[in-house]
């Protein structure tokens, strides 16, 4: 089951991955584990002063409402 949702959830993130590169940023697939997706941001996207806002508000909210045994979506810092 949890590979399933592990393809779904990649498949979103290879969707979302062109408007983050176009920003100057990336986004990597690290785990997931107990309904959380662990993702790392990469590029731009490490520093940026709205990372919150592009986790929780657009990655997040999209990965969610797609698959709904996903429940939070947490950023692995280096």
């Amino acid at each position: 089951m949890n590979e399933e949702i592990e393809v779904k959830i990649r498949a979103l993130i290879d969707k979302l991955r062109p408007f983050l590169i176009s920003d100057g940023g990336n986004l990597e697939f690290v785990s997931y584990e107990d309904n959380i997706v662990y993702v790392k941001l990469l590029g731009a996207c490490s520093h940026c002063p709205m990372m919150d806002v592009t986790l929780k508000d657009g990655i997040e909210q999209l990965i969610v409402n797609e698959i709904p045994e996903v429940k939070e979506v947490r950023n692995v810092a280096d």
